[in-house]
């Protein structure tokens, strides 16, 4: 695999990543080096491991995930959508857990934004190409555009207020509603 297709396809592979680091930044109330480690760190990580998952796992596997993979993604990038809309709107104090970049919601955002890179690992193992450079170099990208997108985020956020995290809710939903329509329509 060349250098520009594969920078590409890191690139494709990080957007999901991108956008919801966009809404996370914005929906902080002070990011942090630590938010922005975190979250990278981990979008990084998983963008890098489901090659290698999707790869390793072959043709038995994967023909049962390619099956649910969308509505996976679908399911848990709605949820949690649905909570920031939901709690952007609710009156009161926001809740202590809402940083999205610590426990389940950190584990739900990596799995719905790197769930692609399941079927890319796969598509790479039918066609012989080696796994190891490709995971390094998706994972190091979507690990940059997660901070970029927080970095962002969090000045777009500062301006806005609260209706920044509904905007957040409303792509996180969008993207899961665009992975669930691509892979019925395919």
């Amino acid at each position: 695999m060349d250098a520009v297709t594969l920078i590409g396809l890191a690139l494709a592979l990080a957007m999901d990543a991108f956008a919801v680091a966009l809404g996370t930044g914005a929906v902080l109330a002070r990011l942090t080096r630590r938010h922005m480690f975190r979250l990278g760190f981990h979008f990084g990580l998983f963008q890098a491991l489901m090659p290698v998952i999707g790869w390793l796992a072959g043709q038995t596997v994967i023909q049962w995930v390619a099956a649910w993979d969308h509505w996976i993604a679908f399911g848990l990038l709605v949820l949690i959508g649905g909570r920031m809309i939901y709690e952007a709107c609710s009156d009161g104090e926001p809740p202590d857990d809402r940083d999205p970049t610590r426990g389940l919601s950190l584990v739900m955002l990596s799995i719905a934004t790197s769930i692609d890179a399941l079927a890319v690992g796969f598509s790479l193992s039918v066609i012989g190409v080696s796994i190891w450079m490709p995971a390094l170099v998706i994972g190091l990208v979507a690990g940059a555009l997660t901070v970029l997108g927080m970095l962002l985020g969090d000045r777009i956020g500062s301006r806005w207020g609260s209706r920044v995290e509904i905007l957040g809710g409303l792509v996180l939903i969008a993207i899961g509603s665009k992975v669930l329509i691509e892979h019925l329509l395919a």
